[in-house]
């Protein structure tokens, strides 16, 4: 059974409709990476997925015995989030508070789960420091690694890597492709096309041209969004 999969889903906000007509299905494992213009919905549909947003209609459903409790997010940052002074720690460990209900404390098990997920992200030496000191590259481990507290089974990435310079950006992809590889199921928006035809086993375009299916399918397809008409990339 599929661990996620979208039935003919609408999406907006105040009656106004962003996109119309959304059908695919993720599998465990799957990387899938959601490509698409500026106010194509894509945020919208990952807020959707995690139960933020109610679709117009259409349905989610999810297999595999998948809740949303279980599913790691990794939203962009804002400015202010940006500046948040609290601890690498206390940060990481925050991630875990899906699964403590009104537990007003965290388990062995759970700062287990948070020590675990910033050694993968290579942070150990950083669990003390302050989160507002950290470069933007840092920050986005430390936010990787909260959103992997939450999960063992998927992770929404929105943009993970906006803003940061071309070698950061290259590590975090590397560091997403192996979490993949271990055996989460990833979901990426991106308007980096290279990337997504680079990492990722399909592609979700989503707009005024739809098309969903593996990435060899997307680029024998000609999808109107690979390119603008000069051949730049436009995703």
């Amino acid at each position: 059974m599929a661990l996620l999969t979208a039935h003919n889903l609408k999406l907006g906000y105040e009656g106004k409709t962003v996109v119309d007509g959304l059908k695919f299905t993720v599998n465990s494992g799957d990387y899938l990476c959601i490509v698409g213009e500026n106010g194509s919905g894509k945020t919208t549909l990952m807020k959707t997925i995690l139960h933020l947003n109610t679709p117009l209609s259409g349905k989610i459903e999810t297999g595999e015995g998948l809740k949303s409790s279980e599913i790691g997010y990794l939203p962009q940052q804002t400015e202010v989030q940006r500046d948040f002074p609290a601890s690498v720690w206390e940060i990481v460990l925050s991630g875990n508070l899906g699964h403590c209900g009104l537990r007003p404390f965290y388990t062995k098990k759970e700062k287990a789960a948070a020590k675990d997920s910033i050694e993968k992200m290579g942070i150990t030496e950083l669990s003390k420091r302050c989160y507002r000191e950290l470069s933007g590259g840092q920050q986005q481990r430390v936010l990787l690694a909260r959103a992997l507290c939450a999960t063992t089974k998927m992770l929404l990435l929105d943009e993970p890597v906006s803003g940061l310079d071309p070698s950061v950006t290259a590590e975090m992809y590397d560091l997403i492709y192996k979490l993949n590889k271990d055996g989460i199921t990833v979901i990426m928006i991106s308007h980096d096309i290279d990337a997504a035809l680079k990492y990722a086993t399909h592609i979700l375009q989503i707009g005024k041209d739809i098309f969903f299916g593996t990435r060899d399918e997307y680029l024998k397809s000609g999808a109107p969004g690979l390119f603008s008409q000069k051949g730049e990339e436009k995703l």
